[in-house]
């Protein structure tokens, strides 16, 4: 009896250890030792110009490999080496290994593409304003930026502790499915929590990702961006919560130079995830040299102007005609530039000694 009870009480510490320590990000001498291993990490938030929005990219039914291999060499070719790509957690619950065997297949074409792939499990951004469910996803609405975009989880689910095994099983399921996997540059836990109104009651679910996917003991790195306040507490808890610190930056160079200040106060990598809205300055000519120059890793929103047509600005209404200046998004479908004059010095950037 004293020996089970002994065996129990161990059971208990390894399991409060192991919990305490999945809790704890790594030491910045060894986030600095990771970012230093490598290139300068530039590229793009991807989904392939057939999708909609994320659930629409992963279902079996409409997983595009052909447009993503396409696509994905146009990123190649003007030296874009990673790519950000949104998950959504509907596609798991519906098919978890269908899901992972197409993150697979997704990997192994980024591979040939020499793109290393950073994961987004969470996303509170609902601009479809309707649940996510892995169906058939309806059209964009035209002239509507972004106008199908759903959370992950539905937003109902955020706050319900109910759920919360569910999504804690996702996230240790995904994360430890490619723990070891090197084509996986780095986990991004949550994008945009609070978005959509949530506000602080997304902040729960947010610590807790992490400590799901710690447990899961990923090789990469966890991060969540700072997006609004960063002076918020929400906001400097998932600062302090990251492996590398990320941000969402779509200010003139001001605000940019801004943001990384206030990032690289915690003494870790600073990395931009979000970034590109030619209208008010934030331009490839005004901010990725500031990003090379500094060996800022950066992704700006958008490669192929598709079905998402983030080309529009934010908020533009029904029928809005296609404008002059895109808001984000490089290429057309049939490849051609939206500015050649861009692309050039997307290369000139990237090839340059880092």
């Amino acid at each position: 009896m004293r020996n089970a009870i002994f065996a129990a009480l161990a059971a208990t510490f390894a399991l409060l250890l192991l919990t305490a320590e999945a809790q704890e990000p790594w030491s910045k001498e060894k986030a600095w030792d990771w970012y230093k291993r490598q290139p300068w990490l530039v590229g793009c938030n991807f989904l392939p110009s057939s999708a909609v929005n994320g659930v629409e990219m992963w279902r079996a039914e409409t997983f595009d490999p052909a447009t993503i291999d396409r696509e994905l060499g146009w990123a190649q070719k003007i030296g874009f080496n990673s790519s950000r790509v949104f998950l959504n957690y509907v596609v798991w619950a519906a098919d978890a290994e269908g899901l992972k065997e197409r993150m697979r297949k997704f990997l192994s074409i980024a591979q040939r593409r020499r793109v290393r792939v950073m994961f987004v499990l969470l996303d509170d951004c609902n601009f479809a304003g309707r649940v996510a469910k892995a169906e058939p996803q309806p059209p964009p609405v035209p002239g509507v930026h972004n106008s199908q975009w759903v959370s992950s989880p539905p937003l109902a689910l955020v706050a319900d502790r109910a759920a919360w095994p569910m999504l804690e099983r996702y996230i240790t399921d995904v994360v430890g499915a490619f723990a070891s996997d090197n084509r996986v540059l780095i986990w991004d836990l949550y994008n945009e929590p609070g978005n959509s109104g949530m506000g602080a009651k997304s902040r729960p679910l947010m610590e807790a990702a992490f400590a799901w996917a710690r447990a899961a003991r990923p090789s990469q790195p966890l991060t969540t961006g700072a997006w609004a306040n960063f002076r918020d507490p929400m906001q400097t808890r998932m600062m302090e919560l990251s492996d590398v610190v990320s941000f969402h930056g779509y200010d003139p160079r001001p605000g940019i130079e801004a943001k990384l200040s206030l990032c690289a106060a915690y003494g870790r990598p600073v990395i931009c995830t979000e970034w590109l809205r030619r209208q008010v300055g934030n331009t490839f000519a005004a901010i990725l040299p500031v990003f090379g120059q500094r060996r800022i890793g950066c992704w700006s929103w958008g490669l192929v102007a598709g079905r998402t047509q983030t080309y529009f600005p934010w908020g533009s209404p029904r029928n809005a005609p296609k404008p002059k200046q895109w808001q984000h998004d490089l290429f057309h479908t049939d490849g051609t530039p939206f500015d050649p004059k861009e692309l050039k010095l997307i290369k000139g950037v990237t090839a340059e000694p880092q």
